[in-house]
């Protein structure tokens, strides 16, 4: 059997599989419904004090196995030696007996046990104090009835524990199924990784050294072509660093769904509502910013966004007065200055850890860029300088 018709069986398992109460009060309302019957047969038709004796202890050790299966089974039993020693309604204490071994043994009792219990006890009712009435014949139907109901109940507790066991297998072949799913994905993510970084890296490196002796070979008036070329450097540049990011994305796989990874690139342009968000909680902030998105790439761009974005912070929160922001371009080179007065208060009731410093140094440093830290006069200043081209080269 397959382990889709495993999951199908299993949620096709009967009431009584799911539910295993049912068939043990179903047993117990047949012991109820065969006592009071009995009760209203003997009502009816007469019966002498052992006969009731013998029932009323019938009834009482149903009664009894319900919290104490062991004592009833054995009470229950045992008032077979009564309706034996008159010779009338054998049947229906027999059957009030049977009907708890079969509970017994279905709650997981030990039926082997429970079995010779009533077994014995049925056979030892009839020939000490029984007449025999019917001979081997009323002594084999004893017998097979304490097999049978014993039988019954361990069968079908057997029965249910199969069920369960093949749910079960079901389940831990269908939650092992998913587990190497998800491994083969990530090894194939991984792969893809590793092919796009040493195919698309090697590829745009070799085309930028190519653009690089094809701008050298140009005559002096090739202006057109010159600015040409450079523009198909930069859009390379812009290659390697956007494949990088898919990289990463590759290589975190679902850890990066909730992080910054799957966000749009921080660039010059979102410096503006970078300032604003912080001018939202307080901050005053006098900001110059004349850097368009062409200047550099995104690399550049994301990192001037992380600076600003740090410095701001420390502002807000260990400074005073309005921050002063100026982001532009000169030679080429890309100009961060970020100033605060410095507060002998903490704004906020966690003081830092300093490794944001220690970040946006070596964001900035992995750019080819420098970053210069200085609180002279109570003023603390942020400054960086980032060169485009020597970005890329890093």
């Amino acid at each position: 059997m397959s382990t889709a018709e495993n999951v199908v069986d299993a949620a096709r398992a009967p009431l009584w599989i799911r539910r295993p109460g049912t068939l043990h009060l179903v047993a117990y309302v047949v012991a109820g419904l065969v006592f009071v019957g009995q009760l209203i047969v003997m009502a009816v038709q007469g019966a002498d004090a052992v006969t009731l004796a013998g029932v009323l202890v019938a009834g009482a050790g149903v009664a009894i196995s319900w919290r104490m299966p062991w004592v009833g089974l054995i009470v229950t039993s045992a008032a077979s030696f009564a309706v034996a020693a008159v010779g009338e309604n054998r049947i229906s204490v027999w059957m009030m007996a049977v009907l708890v071994l079969f509970s017994f043994t279905l709650r997981g009792k030990r039926p082997v046990v429970g079995t010779v219990i009533v077994a014995l006890v049925f056979l030892a009712a009839l020939f000490t104090v029984g007449d025999m009435r019917g001979g081997a014949v009323v002594a084999t139907a004893a017998l097979f009835s304490a097999i049978g109901g014993g039988a019954t109940g361990a069968a079908l507790r057997l029965a249910r524990e199969h069920w369960l066991a093949v749910e079960e297998r079901a389940r831990q072949a269908s939650a092992t199924r998913e587990i190497e799913a998800e491994r083969r994905v990530t090894e194939e993510r991984l792969r893809i990784a590793r092919d796009l970084h040493d195919v698309v890296g090697h590829q745009v490196a070799m085309l930028s050294v190519n653009l690089g002796v094809a701008e050298i070979g140009l005559p002096g008036e090739a202006v057109s072509s010159r600015q040409a070329l450079d523009s198909a450097r930069s859009n390379a540049r812009n290659v390697v660093s956007e494949t990088q990011r898919i990289l990463n994305l590759l290589r975190r796989g679902d850890a990066a769904a909730d992080d910054d990874a799957l966000r749009p690139t921080p660039s010059f342009g979102a410096l503006e509502g970078l300032v604003e968000s912080f001018e939202s909680i307080g901050l005053e902030v006098t900001a110059s910013i004349s850097v368009p998105d062409a200047v550099a790439g995104p690399v550049v761009g994301v990192t001037v966004y992380r600076v600003v974005q740090e410095a701001l912070t420390n502002a807000y929160r260990h400074g005073e007065g309005a921050a002063v922001v100026d982001v532009r371009s000169d030679g080429g080179r890309i100009h961060v200055s970020v100033e605060n007065r410095i507060s002998h208060t903490l704004r906020g009731s966690v003081a830092g850890s300093g490794l944001g410093l220690v970040g946006m140094r070596e964001r900035v440093e992995s750019c080819g860029g420098t970053l210069l830290l200085s609180s002279a006069d109570d003023i603390f200043r942020v400054s960086a300088v980032l060169d485009p081209v020597g970005a890329q080269l890093a």
